[in-house]
């Protein structure tokens, strides 16, 4: 095989003794699959060909009743999953492979997944990244021989090996279910054996940021760093997920499935939620944490500090990604070195307001969970933190009070606001109120830089999901550079014009 990406190749063959193990394959398949993916199922008659794109289906929809007919006479069957367009073709009544644009064939590949029976019959019509799986009857059974390259293929072998992975760890058979991921390389599904549950997470080592990456430095690499933190979490009072299984060096965990209820009702911040995970903040940051944790090898996982440097490579992508996109060109030198010593005087201010503790980096409603069968601050749960900083509490607070995926009223930021500092007080008479305010300024400001930085990066990339925070994140902005201590970066603004 070749490594990965457009060169990947994939030889794979399979025994499917059963019906379970067919389904199982479907499933692997379903995870992985995505718009532009073509998969070409071959064989003869009875060979399970439509079996096989049943239980695909069936996966994708998440319903095992979903009806599939063989398309035989229809020539094709277009379904609506929950996260994909998928068209059924079956070729074998096509007299010519020019009939495919007659069926819609050319607009299916591109709006959506493909899959095709009777593959033969388009000639030299399918796209040469085509995953191939010939199945043929073997014993009671069948097998499935399937090759392929480019994405698609070493997509379906990372989930081979993820299959591998479950069933030698406790989760044999398991069920398998997509789950909506981040804006990382990671990958999530939801798994079950039974009525056991779990979050498989996919991380392949050293795929999170690209070589040359200025972040690279003070991101974690693996899921060793997930570990660490989700055991320090929970040794701390913090629902973070416990980890059934993990393998650090081919990228897995399975880990506690904290469900779906979240901190928004409606598509609205819930109060008493938010003041949940103030209070964990709090309980967090009013004990001395270390920063260097154990790994389960006996080997310590340190934690980046959160200084200079990685907040300037954090807002970098601001620069280089959002500013060209709001005024039409690149900024010029002389405002961008501006820009950065601006930043590298704030950056010190920060350093000097206060103490240094645990920073989950990304506290904000998509990674946070509302578990109301548990007490105090342990109806809270917590995710994606194996970034974990060592550096200003104020950031996660500012991350929490505005929060990039939902809209913070100015009224319900400064209340959590204050709940955080009286909690603060309340556990330490000599807490800096002073220095936490500055702090939380600089962190609002440096948080929603970044955050301006890395939508405009995805939008151009083709995230357009990611268009409807850009207003919400230039009004946080606006609010934390009214602050007098960024009085410099305000101006900065108002003499670059930028929106």
């Amino acid at each position: 095989m070749a490594t990965s990406g457009d060169n990947f190749t994939l030889h794979l063959t399979l025994d499917l003794p059963d019906e379970a193990a067919t389904a199982a394959f479907a499933e692997d398949l379903a995870v992985c699959l995505a718009a532009g993916d073509v998969v070409a199922l071959s064989g003869g008659l009875g060979a399970g060909k439509t079996t096989l794109a049943r239980e695909l289906l069936r996966a994708l929809a998440d319903d095992p009743n979903l009806e599939v007919p063989s398309p035989t006479f229809t020539l094709v069957q277009t379904y609506s999953a929950h996260r994909l367009r998928v068209s059924h073709f079956d070729l074998f009544r096509l007299t010519g492979s020019d009939e495919l644009d007659e069926i819609g064939f050319g607009d299916a590949a591109a709006d959506g997944a493909v899959v095709v029976e009777w593959p033969e019959r388009a000639g030299d019509r399918l796209p040469p990244d085509t995953l191939t799986i010939a199945l043929e009857i073997v014993d009671s059974g069948r097998r499935a021989v399937v090759t392929g390259r480019g994405h698609l293929a070493s997509r379906l072998e990372r989930s081979h090996r993820a299959r591998t992975f479950l069933d030698r760890s406790g989760w044999p058979g398991a069920a398998r279910r997509h789950l909506q991921g981040d804006a990382s390389t990671r990958t999530f599904e939801r798994v079950a054996v039974g009525t056991r549950r779990a979050v498989l997470m996919d991380w392949p080592p050293g795929s999170q940021l690209p070589a040359g990456d200025p972040r690279a430095p003070y991101r974690a690499r693996g899921v060793g760093a997930y570990v660490a933190v989700a055991g320090a979490l929970r040794g701390a009072g913090i629902s973070a997920p416990e980890i059934y299984a993990a393998d650090a060096a081919a990228g897995f965990v399975v880990m506690e499935d904290l469900g779906t209820d979240g901190v928004l009702v409606d598509g609205a911040p819930a109060v008493d939620r938010y003041s949940v995970v103030v209070d964990a903040l709090a309980a967090i940051h009013a004990v001395r944490r270390p920063d260097a944790l154990s790994l389960p090898d006996g080997e310590m996982h340190r934690l980046p500090v959160l200084d200079i440097g990685a907040l300037i490579a954090e807002i970098g992508n601001y620069l280089d990604a959002y500013v060209p996109s709001a005024i039409g060109r690149p900024l010029e030198e002389a405002a961008r070195a501006e820009y950065f010593a601006i930043w590298s005087g704030l950056a010190d201010r920060l350093t000097a307001a206060g103490e240094k503790n645990w920073v989950l980096f990304d506290v904000q409603s998509p990674n946070l969970f509302w578990l109301p069968e548990r007490e105090g601050i342990g109806r809270i749960g917590i995710v994606d933190f194996q970034d974990m900083f060592f550096g200003p509490p104020a950031y996660d607070v500012a991350s929490t009070c505005q929060d990039a995926r939902v809209t913070i009223p100015v009224a319900l930021e400064r209340s959590l606001a204050d709940r955080y500092v009286a909690l603060r007080q309340a556990s330490d008479p000599g807490f800096d109120t002073g220095a936490f305010r500055i702090a939380y300024a600089i962190s609002a400001a440096s948080r929603t830089t970044k955050n301006l930085g890395t939508f405009a990066r995805l939008i151009a990339a083709g995230n357009q999901r990611y268009i409807k925070h850009l207003s919400r994140t230039r009004e946080y902005l606006a609010r934390a550079i009214a602050d007098p201590v960024l009085s410099p970066l305000a101006v900065w603004y108002e003499k670059n014009a930028i929106p």
